[in-house]
C-alpha cells in the first residue's frame, strides 16, 4: 500500500517525476493530455522549464533559434497541429503567391515534414504537421527541430524565390 509523502520536497519531486512521464505510448490515439505532455516535454528540452505547453484554449508556442513554433489542440479531430512560421503578411497575399508556395512544396522543396499552410485569420504562412497518434518523444523533438529549420529556410530562400516568380522586377522594388 502506497503512503503519502512526508515532506513537501518529496511531494514536489513525485509530481515533477509524474510530469516527466511519457505522453502516451507511441502509436496510441492522441488525447489532449497526451498532446499536453508531449508539448511540455519538447518545450522543457528547449529550455522553457515552466511552460504550460498548451493553454486551456488549446494553444501553445515557442520561439527558439530564430524560429517560431505554434501548437494547437483540435478537440473535434483529437489532433495536435504543430506549425512553424514562415512569413507573416501585412495584407492578404496577392494572387499567385500562395499557389507559388504550394508549387515549391510540390516541386520537392524540403518542408521539414510539414505542409504549406496559410492561416487567413492571422495572415500567417506556416509549415504545419498534424498528429492524430502519439509519436515517440524523441521522434517528436526531431520532427519539431526539422520543421523549425525548414521554416527558417522557407522564410529566407524560398520567400525570395517565390517573390521573384510572382512579381515583375519593377514590382519587387516596391516591396
Amino acid at each position: 500500500m502506497a503512503t503519502a509523502p512526508r515532506s513537501g520536497l518529496a511531494g514536489l519531486l513525485m509530481s515533477w517525476v509524474a510530469g516527466l512521464a511519457p505522453a502516451s505510448p507511441a502509436g496510441a490515439p492522441m488525447t489532449r493530455e497526451g498532446a499536453q505532455r508531449l508539448v511540455q516535454s519538447f518545450m522543457r528540452a528547449q529550455g522553457a522549464l515552466q511552460s504550460p505547453g498548451i493553454n486551456p484554449e488549446g494553444f501553445g508556442g515557442l520561439s527558439a533559434g530564430g524560429a517560431q513554433l505554434y501548437f494547437e489542440w483540435h478537440e473535434d479531430t483529437q489532433a495536435l497541429e504543430c506549425s512553424a512560421l514562415v512569413y507573416k503578411f501585412h495584407e492578404p497575399p496577392k494572387p499567385g503567391v500562395l499557389e507559388t508556395f504550394q508549387a515549391e512544396e510540390k516541386e520537392g522543396t524540403d518542408t521539414g515534414g510539414g505542409a504549406v499552410d496559410y492561416e487567413p485569420e492571422n495572415r500567417g504562412l506556416f509549415l504545419s504537421r498534424t498528429y492524430t497518434q502519439v509519436p515517440d518523444e524523441r521522434t517528436f523533438g526531431k520532427d519539431m527541430k526539422r520543421l523549425m529549420k525548414a521554416s527558417l529556410k522557407w522564410g529566407d530562400e524560398v520567400l525570395d524565390r517565390v517573390a521573384s516568380r510572382v512579381f515583375h522586377p519593377e514590382e519587387l522594388e516596391q516591396h
